[in-house]
């Protein structure tokens, strides 16, 4: 099971869980999906970012400032940005590049290549992944391509036996949008721009965040 923390009470969820993370911008809602993968590695577990807005740089500058001992951290970065800016990069044993956000295969491709070096080189069995974020992954493709890229990136979270854990800004997109992706996730946690949490997870009692 993965512990969520005190955020959530301690609560847990099964291997293989996906949850969706909704908010407006400045909610708090990344800080919040940043200190759950934290506390996973407080516990020896891996964890893998798919970040489509922020360099690996800044991903790993604000998430090493979240736990307690950076240097036995376990992460592995997906960087979708820099080589989308126009920056050469090679790929090292914590960040691997994609094209852009628009290269989902590539995204894909990466994403694997860290869940097996978890397993067979790093001998990690539990690893935490952040998505960060689906809306910059439909500014770039239409609704259906990013929920078929998803149906397949979750079932590949529920064969690792991995936890995932996707933000969507919840103001960018109609309904329609959201509820077609909410399908792919097994619990959704909303954040509203005064701090206060909710959540389907059951046993889940989640304080407001600190603004």
């Amino acid at each position: 099971m993965y512990d969520l923390g005190s955020t959530f009470g301690n609560a847990t969820v099964a291997p293989g869980t996906n949850l969706l993370v909704s908010g407006p911008p400045l909610s708090g809602k990344r800080r919040m999906a940043l200190d759950v993968l934290a506390h996973g590695s407080e516990r020896g577990e891996g964890v893998i970012v798919v970040t489509t807005r922020d360099s690996a740089s800044r991903v790993l500058n604000d998430y090493e400032a979240l736990v307690s001992d950076p240097g036995s951290v376990d992460i592995g970065i997906v960087d979708c940005v820099t080589k989308h800016q126009g920056r050469s990069a090679r790929d090292t044993d914590i960040v691997k590049y994609a094209s852009s956000p628009e290269d989902m295969t590539g995204i894909g491709i990466k994403f694997s290549e860290f869940v097996e070096e978890f397993r067979q080189e790093r001998g990690v069995e539990n690893v935490r992944v952040l998505v960060d974020s689906l809306s910059t992954l439909l500014m770039y493709s239409d609704v259906q391509t990013v929920f078929r890229f998803m149906h397949v990136f979750t079932s590949r979270i529920e064969n690792a036996d991995a936890m995932g854990v996707h933000i969507i800004e919840s103001t960018a997109h109609d309904d329609e949008t959201l509820n077609t992706l909410q399908q792919l996730f097994d619990h959704a946690i909303s954040v509203e721009v005064d701090g206060s949490v909710s959540t389907t997870i059951p046993d889940a009692s989640p304080d407001p965040l600190e603004r």
